[in-house]
């Protein structure tokens, strides 16, 4: 019997507090289509605003993160110059989406992470891989100009040394290298990883909120200095935690010696 292929797609589950969103393209090793990324931005615009949901986790179907962006829809996708824009919009919209969820987010990194895989990880707040997980942007074998934004993502993930590396020689960066830059916030042997994500999950959403929130802002205005409107509302942020029951509860259990139970408000 002839295999039929799966139509590639992003699965949202929700774990308790904790949302999962695992790229599923098995057959292409979880390349990211157009669709996906369509998926993906609508998933983080909507997430934000989930009041339920307190950690948000990026993963791969399988053992593999995934391999890139789904080449098989360039020849129409980005068939001549103002189509090939088009698909990096696209790409762009849904990493700024993601960026800019309210909860903390954490990529989950098996195997490869290649080109559109990379931009996906490198816009998660925190990311644990496995000792086989690698990075890769495979553009200057493709013949295919990489997007400055994506440049830019990369520069702050890895930073402009490595970067320059990784765009110019197309190669493999392994997870040690990896994390010696500060893209990888820790390594673990394959069969610890689903643990150590779930540790770090449940750790993230004991914290505070809004405290997050701000704080996830105020390090996005770092990045882009103090004048930009991040920071403005950034301190706006900082005001809404100091005047909330967060703040309270958050007092009252340290002098109490109690862990805080914040609700958001």
């Amino acid at each position: 019997m002839e295999e039929r292929d799966e139509i590639p797609r992003v699965v949202i589950a929700q774990e308790g507090e904790v949302a999962v969103v695992t790229l599923s393209n098995p057959a292409r090793r979880n390349a990211i289509s157009v669709g996906m990324w369509q998926e993906l931005e609508a998933f983080a615009l909507a997430i934000t605003n989930d009041p339920d949901v307190r950690v948000v986790i990026f993963q791969g179907d399988g053992d593999v993160f995934s391999a890139g962006a789904d080449i098989t829809g360039f020849e129409e996708a980005r068939a001549d110059r103002d189509a090939a824009r088009l698909y990096d919009d696209q790409l762009e919209l849904a990493c700024a989406a993601i960026e800019a969820i309210r909860q903390p987010t954490i990529a989950r990194l098996a195997g490869p992470v290649v080109g559109a895989g990379a931009a996906l990880a490198l816009s998660c707040d925190l990311r644990l891989a496995s000792e086989d997980a690698f990075f890769m942007v495979p553009a200057a074998r493709l013949g295919l100009g990489y997007d400055p934004r994506g440049v830019a993502r990369l520069v702050r993930g890895v930073g402009m040394a490595t970067a320059r590396w990784i765009l110019l020689t197309a190669g493999r960066l392994p997870v040690q290298r990896a994390f010696v830059t500060g893209a990888v916030h820790e390594i673990l042997p394959e069969d610890e990883l689903d643990d150590a994500v779930e540790r770090l999950a449940a750790r993230l959403a004991e914290n505070a909120p809004l405290t997050l929130a701000a704080a996830k802002v105020a390090l996005r205005a770092a990045e882009q200095g103090a004048v930009s409107d991040l920071f403005e509302e950034a301190k706006r942020l900082v005001d809404v935690a100091d005047m909330s029951d967060d703040y309270i509860e958050g007092r009252a259990a340290f002098i109490e010696k109690r862990p805080p139970h914040f609700e958001g408000r």
